[in-house]
């Protein structure tokens, strides 16, 4: 009796020893990612809307991606498609005229004559350009969350066959690397990214809101080949300007210069094989067909 008294008081007094170790881990996790918080976020920004931690970003991006690839779908699987013509115009029309703000700010706050396109570290000062610059980084930062509405405007008009990996994997790395942009480094080298990224969007949400306006304005579309080419020349510049950089004295954070010229190389390999399948490698009985009326970010010509 005694040994099975001892056996059961051993037992139950190492339960304690094993959560405290898991406690303790557990706490190391936080503690860890405490530390990184504080030592790499950006005072300035880090209380602005959606930056405050990445709870929201993750919830925003989960549930996005739950809606288009499951909710959305079976939602729509016994409904008519929604039209959203003038929805769509109108979503259109201020895209544009976003990334025409962007592009202005993101010159007028250093890359048009302040920045240096070989190494530019960032200016975390309260100076005027300073924080015009990080205003800027967050304003892109909300133009990738609003570019979510691409692919939910799919769904409603049940163009599910335009939601491919190319679709989902752009729209979803964007706002992520957004984020990282705006809570830690609001300015410097990465924001040429935003800028050129931008004045792409301008022309290619000037051509869905020509192609939105009905069939007889497709005529004026025949530079929808172009599109995908300034789309590859974006990421070939992106890719150069952070991997060049990588093997330079520049205070800005390599390990984000490589992970933005993986994912310049990624998207130029994706994009690039779409370019290939839909305007290079066609078949005879396919040459005068259009591609699917399907531009290489996923996005039909109706839009």
């Amino acid at each position: 009796m005694v040994k099975s008294n001892n056996s059961y008081i051993i037992q139950h007094i190492s339960l304690p020893s094993s959560r405290c170790e898991t406690q303790s881990y557990n706490m190391s996790i936080v503690d860890s990612y405490k530390s990184f918080m504080e030592r790499n976020t950006d005072p300035r920004t880090e209380n602005w809307l959606l930056v405050t931690g990445p709870g929201p970003l993750i919830t925003l991006l989960a549930s996005y991606l739950y809606f288009c690839t499951s909710v959305g779908p079976n939602y729509m699987r016994d409904r008519k498609p929604y039209s959203l013509k003038n929805t769509i115009a109108f979503y259109n029309i201020s895209q544009i005229l976003l990334s025409i703000f962007l592009v202005y700010e993101g010159l007028a706050s250093g890359w048009w004559n302040d920045y240096d396109f070989a190494c530019q570290p960032v200016d975390y000062s309260d100076t005027p350009k300073a924080k015009r610059m990080a205003a800027a980084v967050w304003w892109y930062f909300f133009a990738k969350i609003v570019e979510l509405l691409d692919t939910v405007f799919f769904v409603l008009r049940k163009k599910n066959r335009q939601i491919t990996f190319l679709h989902l994997y752009h729209h979803t790395m964007m706002p992520i690397c957004a984020w990282i942009g705006v809570r830690f480094l609001p300015g410097g080298h990465g924001t040429l990214l935003g800028v050129i990224n931008s004045f792409i969007h301008i022309v290619m949400y000037t051509y869905y809101f020509i192609s939105g306006l009905g069939p007889q304005y497709q005529k004026y579309l025949w530079w929808k080949k172009h599109l995908t080419s300034m789309q590859l020349v974006q990421f070939v510049i992106v890719f150069y300007h952070n991997f060049s950089v990588m093997f330079c004295d520049c205070n800005y954070p390599k390990t984000i210069n490589f992970l933005l010229a993986l994912n310049a190389g990624l998207f130029l390999y994706m994009f690039g094989n779409f370019y290939y399948r839909n305007y290079i490698n066609i078949k005879p009985q396919d040459e005068n067909k259009p591609s699917n009326g399907v531009l290489a970010n996923g996005k039909t010509k109706e839009c």
